[in-house]
C-alpha cells in the first residue's frame, strides 16, 4: 500500500533525440548526410531516465554535445545545445539551437584550425548554465530535434501544480500523463 503523504515526487522521461539540421556528423550515434536535399541527420537516440526529488528547483535539462571529424580527421565539437525537460506531462517536441564557441581573434581561429584544436567547453554543464557564458563568443550550428514523453507521480500531492487537472482518472495508477503539448 502506497503512503498517502509522499515525501518525494517522481519524473519519468522517455523519448529520443531524433535528428539534426545543419550539422555534419555525431559520435554517440553515428550518422551521415543522405543524398536527399533536406540535409537532415537521423539519430533516433533513445532517452530513458527517472528523477526523484522533493523540490522542483533546478528542474532538469538535457544537454547535447555533437562531435564530428574536421578536414584532418580529428574529432571536433560541431555543436552544443540545451533544453529544459518539459514541466507538463504528455508528449512534447523541442528544437534545440546548437552553437559552438568561437576564438576571439583571427590568429586564434587560424591556429586552432591548423592544429585541429577548436575551442570547446571542458565542462558540458556550462551549456546548461547562464553564468559565465555572457562573455563567450559563439557561432550558430544548426538544430537538434528531441521528443519527450513525460510522466509525473505525486507532484500535486506535494503541492506543485504542473498544469490543469486531468478530468479523466487513471484507474490503478497515480502517474500523470495528460497530454499538454503547449509549454
Amino acid at each position: 500500500m502506497a503512503a498517502s503523504n509522499p515525501s518525494v515526487f517522481l519524473l519519468s522521461v522517455t523519448g529520443q533525440i531524433e535528428g539534426a539540421d545543419g550539422l555534419e556528423e555525431g559520435i554517440t550515434q553515428i550518422t551521415c548526410k543522405g543524398s536527399q536535399a533536406s540535409h537532415k541527420l537521423i539519430w533516433n537516440f533513445p532517452l530513458d531516465v527517472t528523477f526523484k526529488s522533493t523540490n522542483p528547483s533546478g528542474w532538469p535539462q538535457l544537454v547535447v554535445s555533437v562531435y564530428g571529424p574536421d578536414v584532418f580527421g580529428n574529432d571536433v565539437v560541431r555543436g552544443y545545445g540545451a533544453t529544459h525537460i518539459p514541466i507538463t506531462p504528455g508528449q512534447h517536441t523541442r528544437t534545440m539551437a546548437m552553437f559552438v564557441p568561437e576564438p576571439t581573434w583571427r590568429l586564434q581561429k587560424f591556429t586552432s584550425w591548423l592544429m585541429g584544436r577548436r575551442p570547446e567547453y571542458t565542462d558540458p554543464k556550462v551549456v546548461a548554465q547562464g553564468e559565465g557564458r555572457e562573455v563567450t563568443r559563439v557561432c550558430s550550428q544548426g538544430f537538434v530535434t528531441v521528443c519527450f514523453s513525460i510522466m509525473m507521480k505525486d507532484l500535486k500531492k506535494l503541492g506543485y501544480d504542473s498544469g490543469p487537472a486531468n478530468p479523466q482518472s487513471h484507474a490503478g495508477s497515480s502517474w500523470s500523463t495528460e497530454d499538454q503539448s503547449n509549454f
